[in-house]
């Protein structure tokens, strides 16, 4: 729940809403449908999907899949201390995650219009903005060569940064670059 709630703050899309019925944030198709056959998983469309994880709604037998990726508790009992992990699914979850990718849309977006262009001041926004303290020099020398490299490539594929800069829904968003949102 942490991660998901950090990454929602640093895009700015957090709801802060505090109490209120459970939400329904995107879960991949079928999660319900082996467990409790008909019964569909209908998902916040406004802005209480982008509510804390603390609200997202799970059932005992089938939890939320993004939190049990990043070794959420069962819920069963109280639990005081979390264990620290690190599996390969959890890279996946960040990357695939369509409200994390989203997340990083919006970040793009507001990172690019607080900053300007200059990457190393955008790499080192973006950084405070997810790990709180600024980054250290090898650490952004690292985000900007990976910028630089995304760059060069999504300037080689043009239809694939505008589906990363801009999603499925294909908003256009005029004063920006694709491919550096991308």
């Amino acid at each position: 729940e942490t991660v998901r709630d950090v990454v929602l703050t640093a895009s700015g899309l957090l709801r802060p809403k505090i109490g209120g019925a459970s939400v329904y944030p995107y879960q991949p198709e079928g999660v319900w449908t082996q467990i409790y056959g008909n019964e569909k998983w209908n998902f916040n469309k406004g802005p209480d999907k982008y509510r804390r994880g603390l609200y997202t709604y799970w059932k005992r037998t089938s939890p939320f899949p993004a939190f049990m990726s990043f070794d959420a508790p069962s819920r069963e009992n109280s639990c005081s201390r979390r264990p620290r992990t690190n599996t390969p699914l959890q890279a996946l979850t960040t990357l695939n995650d369509p409200a994390l990718v989203e997340a990083a849309q919006v970040m793009a977006r507001r990172i690019t219009t607080l900053v300007g262009p200059d990457p190393t001041k955008r790499a080192t926004l973006a950084f405070r903005s997810c790990v709180a303290r600024a980054p250290k020099p090898q650490e952004l020398d690292r985000i900007v060569a990976l910028y630089e490299g995304e760059l060069a490539r999504f300037k080689q594929d043009v239809k694939a940064a505008e589906e990363m800069a801009f999603g499925p829904d294909g908003k256009s968003f005029e004063g920006f670059d694709v491919c550096e949102l991308a």
